[in-house]
């Protein structure tokens, strides 16, 4: 799983904190499999996260309208791009859990593998439309959650939830020693801030 996870990073993507690319590491996959599958196994084992791991520098992203109104721009985290083939991992673990439960229903889109915001109109469409072909009235709700993906997210509450899902001891050991250790600075043309705690996580970064 770990050498699957290194071929195929994104070479796209910012390099994290120590400076690596995404690229250097996906170009050494053979070389790195094995040394990071023993630091994965161990990390998992013992529940300790090494503290590079929940470091994060915030970089401003341009969103829209004018380049000098502070409020035109979203927070981006950047982290160890190691450090996120093993968050992949517990992902990939609890997400098969809380399907198995059926705690996510199926016209969940967001966040979802092989689902996405193309894929929720489309289905939204498709029972519409069997329903006006049947000559049903269909009344929608639309709600604006735009800042939603924006808005940080509770580490308690979030421990709270996934407790709640049946998720072991031993998972939520590891997942709270990683948000425990969480910590963030800002990074604006050079400069850059003192290390500050985070008590929230962005839905970017999960």
């Amino acid at each position: 799983m770990v050498s699957y996870l290194l071929h195929y990073l994104d070479t796209h993507k910012s390099m994290g904190p120590d400076g690596i690319p995404p690229r250097v590491l996906r170009q050494l996959v053979e070389v790195l499999t094995k040394p990071h599958s023993i630091i994965y196994q161990q990390s998992w084992l013992t529940r300790e996260v090494p503290v590079d791991w929940s470091l994060a520098i915030m970089m401003p992203i341009y969103k829209k309208s004018q380049k000098e109104g502070p409020g035109n721009y979203s927070p981006g985290s950047l982290t160890l791009v190691l450090g996120k083939v093993m968050e992949q991992i517990i992902l990939s673990a609890i997400t098969w859990h809380i399907q198995g439960n059926q705690a996510i229903r199926p016209n969940q889109h967001g966040f979802m593998k092989h689902k996405s915001c193309l894929t929720n109109p489309i289905s939204f469409y498709d029972k519409v439309t069997c329903l006006v072909d049947e000559g049903k009235a269909v009344d929608v709700v639309y709600l604006d959650f735009s800042k939603a993906f924006a808005t940080g997210i509770s580490h308690s509450i979030l421990l709270e939830k996934l407790a709640a899902h049946g998720l072991d001891r031993h998972m939520l050991r590891w997942v709270k020693n990683c948000l425990d250790g969480w910590a963030q600075r800002a990074v604006v043309n050079g400069v850059k801030s003192s290390w500050q705690p985070g008590l929230s996580t962005g839905a970017s970064s999960l």
